[in-house]
């Protein structure tokens, strides 16, 4: 006899098993299968082999099947389910209905700005789903948390993101300095000889090793910026600038925020920089599950909405 380890149950194996079975015949499931009697008679053989067991044998009206052929019914029947449910296109989401965790990573600059029209179209759209948004620091691994799934999508404004991420643009804003409107140089004129003299507040590096847009554009020119205090979060911007005579560089969506409640003044920044940029990254382990994509859309349509995606 041929040993049992020489036979792998495929899926042709395992319709057959399932239909014989149900139909506890072999000419039936031949005319079912669209195959051979003797075909089916040799696979009922295999079956037999790699079993170890008779499956079917006769009875007064016909076949039966032994008590490992019923075991084996719900077996065969549990394992085509799985079969066809690994072939079959991925589901569509349901966005109403749905009762999934979104973790979305974002610096702390979005937090007045993109966050909260997200948190609303999300509860809009999908009312039973939660969103837990974490911020960027240097203590997370937002690369390895995104493969390990920890984390949906990134969104980060770092000159240099991991080429193995996927990314998508999200939105630009031009580069502004903020001081207090009482300032002295605030009256004379910032110049870049004064940017580069003044003490500035600036935010705690919120990836670690990864140089600030800013910086890295004052080093392409052989400058630095005298950073004396630096803060997590960017509320606390204009309480800082309210009371200290320092200059804060930043986007000029965050500082229009504060322009008319608080006593600074928005100024442009004294030499020449691209944009910021920020971006969504993601893993491709997410690229096509459409949970995921239904969220990178969501914050897209939210950043065109809010007249902040790039052109």
């Amino acid at each position: 006899m041929t040993s049992r380890a020489n036979h792998h149950l495929d899926t042709y194996l395992l319709r057959v098993l399932h239909t014989l079975l149900v139909e506890k015949s072999v000419s039936r499931t031949a005319i079912k299968l669209g195959q051979s009697q003797p075909t089916i008679s040799n696979t009922l053989k295999r079956l037999r082999e790699l079993t170890g067991d008779a499956i079917l044998v006769r009875g007064k009206t016909g076949m039966v099947p032994t008590e490992r052929g019923e075991e084996l019914l719900a077996l065969a029947k549990q394992g085509l389910d799985v079969f066809e449910k690994i072939g079959a296109p991925i589901a569509a989401f349901a966005p109403g209905s749905t009762a999934r965790v979104f973790h979305i990573g974002t610096p702390d600059y979005l937090n007045v700005l993109l966050i909260p029209s997200i948190i609303e179209q999300v509860r809009r759209r999908a009312p039973g789903a939660s969103l837990m948004v974490h911020a960027l620091d240097a203590g997370l691994d937002y690369a390895n948390a995104l493969e390990a799934g920890r984390l949906d999508l990134v969104i980060g404004n770092w000159p240099d993101p991991p080429e193995h991420l996927h990314l998508s643009q999200l939105f630009e804003d031009e580069v502004v300095c903020m001081m207090h409107r009482d300032h002295p140089v605030a009256k004379k004129g910032l110049t870049l000889k004064y940017y580069v003299e003044m003490p500035h507040l600036a935010p705690t590096p919120y990836i670690e090793g990864h140089r600030s847009s800013i910086d890295a554009a004052l080093a392409e020119q052989g400058l630095k910026r005298n950073i004396q205090v630096a803060i997590p979060y960017f509320a606390l911007v204009p309480h800082v600038l309210a009371k200290s005579d320092l200059i804060f560089t930043t986007g000029r969506q965050f500082a229009n925020q504060f322009i008319e409640d608080w006593p600074v003044s928005v100024f442009p920044l004294p030499f020449e920089m691209p944009k910021m940029r920020f971006y969504m990254l993601w893993h491709a382990r997410s690229h096509v599950a459409p949970d995921v994509v239904w969220l990178r859309r969501l914050i897209s349509e939210v950043a065109v909405g809010l007249g902040m995606a790039a052109a």
